[in-house]
């Protein structure tokens, strides 16, 4: 049985913020995706950094280039939402995704203007990735999305409307492969169930799978 979108006027509104390289972030918005075929939401995407959130820190010596690696994707993002509006995160977003993720095409400037352009985007854009124009804008995002949730944790981040009406922000969920159909709305229905009980915090095991995009 086919079962339709709800109406979208009675969607609730769900933000996620992701860094364009993070596969685990990529399988949320992928189940996320499904999520919307069945339950009544509608997804909005934002731009972190993990090249911000680990400024200071020490990180292993594998994914030091990939900090430096990642801010153009980044900045691209956040010129293209500051100049055209939040409604292009979306497209450019699953282009990009793909591209990085299944494609295997790396995070340079070919992986981004060939996203550009299939997001029906400028490729002047592309200059943003080289340039700090936008890092205020782009640590902005960066904090609205982080902050509620906390310091310990990384993307994805998610924030939803509360039945009293507060934010409800949370970390993950980290899944692998992304859920698809009614399997996706259950486990966005226990999602909210736990995350949504107040002073609930963590639920988590050791992971034992790398990412699967399908």
């Amino acid at each position: 049985m086919t079962v339709s979108p709800p109406d979208r006027q009675d969607k609730t509104v769900v933000d996620l913020w992701f860094d364009p390289r993070c596969p685990w972030a990529w399988i949320t918005s992928r189940w996320l995706l499904e999520v919307e075929q069945v339950r009544p939401i509608e997804t909005r995407f934002h731009i972190m950094s993990l090249s911000v959130l680990n400024e200071g820190r020490e990180v292993p010596e594998k994914y030091k280039q990939g900090m430096i690696d990642g801010w153009g994707p980044v900045r691209v993002c956040i010129a293209a939402e500051q100049q055209y509006g939040n409604e292009v995160m979306r497209p450019l977003y699953n282009a990009m995704g793909t591209r990085i993720h299944h494609d295997k095409a790396g995070l340079g400037r070919d992986m981004m203007l060939a996203s550009l352009a299939e997001a029906d985007l400028p490729s002047a854009l592309i200059e943003a990735a080289d340039s700090t124009d936008y890092d205020k804008e782009l640590r902005a995002s960066h904090h609205a999305g982080m902050d509620p949730v906390g310091q310990e944790v990384g993307t994805p981040v998610i924030h939803v409307p509360g039945a009293d009406g507060e934010l409800v922000a949370f970390f993950g969920p980290v899944i692998t492969p992304a859920p698809r159909g009614e399997a996706a709305g259950r486990l966005w229905d226990g999602v909210i169930a736990v995350t949504s009980t107040d002073g609930f915090f963590e639920l988590k095991r050791t992971r034992t799978r790398d990412p699967i995009f399908d």
